[in-house]
């Protein structure tokens, strides 16, 4: 019943951000296929005249690029990924435009990266952005910016932009479209069988991925599942999808029975409130910071500030005001938060009481570690 008020509630989103991989978009020779790729222009412009949003991410750049340069694999140095992404995004684009502009909507190129969305001013200038291109009945179109690039192009990280974005326009949906219909689970003498429904991402499920990627992309099934959960705690839905039939996205957003659902998450779980999510997602962790029992109790069960009476270790290099996890005894993931003091200082007055921290540095801007108000509770609930 859960999952099928869940897929019923798809029928009713109004914003719905698709990500598309590479091995949707491209044949096994790198070129783009086109009846693909004119699917996809069908699908979404099907959805776009049911008063739908529609955010395309879009992988492929790459691939896309090794016909014209001759590659016959795709290759593996930094500089001919990046001449292969500045071929192939020209071509990728060129096919969308023209396939859109036959339906009457125009579309828009949005290049980004880590460093885009984590810096709050460019954050938010991403995201006026994009709710402009919406607001005026364009489809964006996403891309990491591969060309200057690097962690990105070395991660395939298209499927955390696709999070990153679905959370950024605050959509209703995340579809992950792929060359398999979703999760599948071993179901006996070697046979497997898709899971239809999940209701939160355990190591149970993460177990049952095979596989790293394919010689043309170099996400997984893995990060797509990682990329599903980072929606599921912002409560958004994800669904990891077959993006090569030419009904999937019609199938899906009809709230028929079709890939793999997850989420969204429940009160407990879900991380709320825009500045909560920009330090969750949008940051990677510059530091660490490891605190004992009694803080783990204030932090996660009782929403508190972090103070410097629990931190028992600081691990990193850092300045004030930059991005830390912070860490139980056992190496588990609490939150992550923006932290008051630098590495040197904190060092310092870990352990100590509040009041020592004038004493121990001079006057001090602040009394807490990690503020309430700048911290994420990344911690799921049993």
């Amino acid at each position: 019943m859960t999952a099928f008020l869940h897929r019923e509630r798809l029928k009713t989103a109004r914003r719905v951000v698709v990500k598309f991989g590479t091995r949707v978009l491209v044949d096994s020779r790198g070129r783009p296929n086109p009846a693909r790729i004119q699917a996809i222009v069908d699908q979404v412009s099907a959805l776009h005249a049911e008063g739908r949003e529609v955010v395309i991410v879009s992988s492929g750049a790459v691939g896309a690029g090794l016909d014209p340069l001759k590659f016959k694999t795709r290759p593996t140095g930094l500089a001919e990924l990046q001449m292969a992404a500045a071929v192939g995004q020209t071509r990728l684009m060129s096919m969308y435009g023209e396939r859109f502009a036959k339906k009457g909507i125009a579309v828009g190129q949005i290049l980004l990266n880590h460093d885009d969305l984590k810096q709050r001013t460019r954050h938010l200038n991403a995201r006026n952005t994009l709710m402009g291109l919406l607001h005026h009945g364009v489809v964006p179109i996403v891309n990491e910016n591969d060309v200057v690039s690097v962690d990105e192009i070395r991660l395939g990280d298209n499927d955390f932009l696709a999070a990153l974005v679905t959370v950024l326009v605050d959509a209703d949906a995340l579809l992950l479209c792929t060359s398999v219909n979703g999760l599948r689970a071993p179901s006996g003498e070697g046979r497997s069988k898709r899971v239809p429904f999940l209701s939160k991402i355990t190591q149970t499920e993460l177990d049952l991925v095979f596989g790293k990627g394919s010689a043309l992309s170099t996400g997984g099934m893995g990060t797509k599942l990682e990329a599903a959960r980072m929606a599921y705690r912002a409560g958004i839905p994800a669904v990891i999808c077959d993006g090569r039939k030419s009904d999937t996205l019609l199938r899906v957003m009809r709230g028929e029975d079709t890939g793999t659902l997850l989420g969204p998450a429940g009160d407990e779980e879900r991380i709320r409130g825009k500045r909560k999510h920009w330090i969750a997602f949008f940051h990677r962790p510059v530091g660490v910071v490891v605190v004992d029992a009694g803080a783990r109790g204030a932090l996660v069960e009782k929403g508190r500030s972090l103070l410097p009476a629990g931190v028992l270790e600081v691990r990193g290099s850092f300045p004030t005001g930059t991005l830390v996890h912070v860490l139980d005894e056992s190496g588990e993931t609490l939150a992550a938060g923006l932290c008051e003091f630098d590495d040197n200082d904190l060092r310092k007055i870990q352990g100590k009481s509040s009041s020592a921290i004038t004493e121990i540095l001079g006057p001090a801007v602040s009394t807490e570690v990690i503020h309430r108000d700048n911290m994420a509770i990344l911690l799921e609930p049993e």
